[in-house]
């Protein structure tokens, strides 16, 4: 992946895998936070495809959620989210 991608603005990373069921939950919130957020882009990184990007963000267990803006990190996480728990952890009222 090319990183750039998530290095600018205000910018929510999924790592998952097709294989992890809480994975699975947590896109289908995902979906919806993207739906009715405009201001954050997602980006779903797949580790089965992509092993530097996670490796880079010392991703160790998945789902694992990054919340960055303009290339920092502003807040992390492990697991699965509701929509409301998705729109705190990036700080959207």
């Amino acid at each position: 992946m090319n990183t750039e991608e998530i290095k600018t603005g205000r910018v929510l990373v999924d790592f998952y895998a097709d294989w992890c069921a809480p994975c699975k939950t947590l896109s289908k919130q995902l979906d919806q936070y993207i739906n009715e957020v405009t201001s954050v882009k997602v980006v779903k990184i797949n580790i089965e495809e992509d092993q530097d990007t996670p490796a880079e963000f010392g991703v160790r267990s998945i789902p694992a959620l990054f919340y960055m803006e303009d290339g920092k990190i502003i807040n992390q996480s492990i697991g699965v989210k509701t929509l409301e728990q998705l729109k705190e952890f990036t700080k959207i009222k």
